[in-house]
């Protein structure tokens, strides 16, 4: 049986934005969060962040940290032949739902997961209906329900196969009217203050999507995708307006990558392992400022 655990801070909430292999930065919050001991009660993610959600939640930093650093190494992580045989640029299937397993590249601890009291929140985006979507512990009951979620808050349009579950077709949920931070979750949660994981610099600009024909005809049969793809650069940049509003009012506190060395497909392993040490600098000394806004 796994141990009994707890949560210390529950009127906060946590999210974790995506961002690809740039959570090589952020996955150094989830080891310096669990660390120093503070485990949240409720915590969201998308896309590259619904695995730091996850790992987070199974009390991982190892597993947090491999996911992002030396598993780009993997050769079935993906490439053009993978692309090109239609399991995309990033493997997904391969990534998300095989190296969960046990004695595979990344196990997963699932039932220290599921022992773990916390409410999580996974977004992700319904290529079918246009609605976003936020799973929680009810759609979780397996290590495979949980993992296919994982991959489907994760698929990038066009780099990665859309997901098939349910009787709907799902795509990254950086596609939601959130531009891809959970924000909208923990606030219809209730929440009024919140501890937001960034993983772009300060002064950043999301910009329109480039080759927009060229999505139009990928997903002509998904017309709401190709609105989404449309806007998300105006929710994405509107998102992050309210967290800096609500990070001046004391209501957030953010943390925002000094300087962001990777991109969302670096490969590089040391190039990841040094954004990964540059994050863990970041994070240690950022501990006092967490602690003060958390009261611990």
């Amino acid at each position: 049986m796994p141990e009994a655990l707890t949560s210390n801070v529950h009127d906060v909430a946590l999210v974790f934005e995506g961002g690809g292999m740039r959570a090589s930065y952020t996955a150094a919050v989830v080891a310096t969060l669990l660390a120093e001991g503070i485990h949240f009660g409720w915590v969201a993610g998308i896309s590259a962040g619904a695995s730091n959600t996850v790992n987070y939640l199974s009390r991982d930093p190892e597993r947090a940290r491999a996911s992002f650093v030396e598993f780009a190494a993997d050769p079935r992580f993906g490439n053009i032949a993978t692309f090109l045989r239609g399991q995309g640029l990033f493997n997904a299937a391969y990534i998300y739902e095989q190296t969960a397993g046990p004695d595979q590249a990344l196990p997963f601890d699932y039932e220290r997961f599921r022992a773990n009291p916390a409410s999580v929140r996974i977004g992700s985006f319904e290529c079918d209906t246009g609605r976003a979507v936020y799973w929680t512990q009810d759609d979780l009951a397996t290590l495979p329900d949980l993992m296919r979620r994982v991959r489907a808050s994760s698929t990038m349009p066009m780099i990665m196969p859309p997901v098939h579950l349910d009787g709907h077709v799902y795509v990254d949920g950086a596609l939601g009217p959130s531009g891809g931070i959970a924000l909208d979750a923990a606030k219809a949660d209730g929440f009024t203050r919140f501890f937001v994981v960034l993983t772009q610099e300060r002064d950043y600009l999301k910009t329109p999507t480039r080759s927009p024909g060229l999505y139009r005809r990928w997903f002509r049969r998904y017309p709401a995708v190709v609105e989404a793809l449309d806007v998300r650069h105006r929710n994405y940049n509107a998102t992050r307006e309210e967290l800096f509003d609500l990070e001046s009012s004391g209501d957030a506190l953010l943390f925002v990558p000094d300087r962001m060395s990777v991109s969302n497909g670096t490969r590089d392993v040391a190039r990841l392992q040094a954004s990964f040490d540059a994050g863990l600098a970041q994070a240690g000394r950022e501990v006092p400022r967490w602690r003060e806004f958390l009261g611990r």
